[in-house]
């Protein structure tokens, strides 16, 4: 069967994420909670230029800087696409990795909750899935599959063979919350012990299925020709990640007071809602589908 003999913990990648940061130093300093018989862990810390700053990033998001071209690519050269240089030796290099899985930590200023991220598909990650849903049920699953290779991946997940984000939220940015820290910290712990289950081909008996949600697209707030913002996220779906939006339901409210109501013909499940980071982009939330993760055996 096949083995997981390296981990990576990685936090930090925005430097204004601070529970991914004070969890790998809280493993830094007491390495039992992360240590297990049958592979070795590592804790890394990401981007600590951006954290010293009190920013996201110093030049541009780390987290889309490791496509296989970009790693490649020595006129990339800004302080993040530097840094992804370095992690892919550290960690990498990405297509032959010495990291057999990455665990990455983020948080999220929406209210999410805690969040297993998976950017492939393939039984190891359908049994993770199924483990940590068993015994954290409050856990999402979330598959943001793009449906392409992972060297065109630019997420930093996907240096490793196998990669996951745990999002948790909701966390403003630069502050820590002790319950968003816990359940970080819980989702790590459940992910560390599959790990060692696997390994050992011990495996409890697993959930035949586990509900999930699968990334459709991402919407915009509302916009004038002039690229200006003139509404913002309705006050009944603020909050509601993963709770359904009808067709028909409202979505936004402009500024004079119109409502504007989602169009689409197929229930949704938003996430992401009102992120802080993704202002920048006019980005209001991304819009997923329920669907089920089966086990073959």
């Amino acid at each position: 069967m096949d083995q997981i003999k390296q981990v990576a913990i990685v936090g930090g990648v925005h430097g204004n994420e601070f529970s991914g940061i004070y969890l790998v130093k809280q493993y830094q300093q007491q390495p039992e909670q992360v240590r297990r018989c049958s592979f070795t862990t590592e804790t890394v810390w990401a981007n600590p230029e951006a954290h010293y700053a009190n920013k996201r990033y110093l030049h541009s998001d780390l987290n889309r800087q490791f496509k296989t071209v970009d790693l490649a690519n020595p006129n990339l050269c800004n302080y993040e696409q530097s840094r992804a240089k370095v992690l892919n030796a550290q960690l990498g290099p990405k297509g032959n990795a010495r990291t057999d899985l990455l665990i990455d930590l983020h948080n999220t200023t929406s209210n999410m909750g805690a969040c297993l991220i998976l950017t492939q598909a393939g039984p190891f990650y359908n049994k993770l899935a199924a483990y940590v849903k068993m015994k954290m049920p409050e856990a999402i699953i979330s598959r943001d599959e793009d449906h392409f290779a992972a060297e065109e991946h630019a997420l930093m997940c996907t240096l490793g063979r196998y990669g996951v984000l745990v999002e948790v939220g909701p966390q403003p940015q630069s502050v820590l919350r002790q319950d968003v820290l816990e359940l970080m910290h819980r989702m790590t712990q459940h992910i560390l012990d599959f790990v060692e289950l696997y390994n050992n081909n011990a495996l409890p008996v697993l959930p035949k299925q586990t509900e999930a949600f699968r990334y459709l697209h991402s919407i915009k707030l509302p916009m004038n020709e002039h690229g200006e913002r003139i509404g913002m996220v309705h006050k009944n779906v603020q909050d509601r990640d993963y709770q359904p939006i009808y067709p028909g339901d409202p979505l936004f409210t402009l500024f004079d007071g119109t409502v504007v109501k989602y169009e689409g013909e197929q229930v949704v499940y938003p996430t992401f809602i009102n992120e802080a980071a993704y202002y920048d982009n006019n980005l209001a939330m991304s819009l997923n589908e329920k669907v089920l993760i089966e086990l073959d055996n």
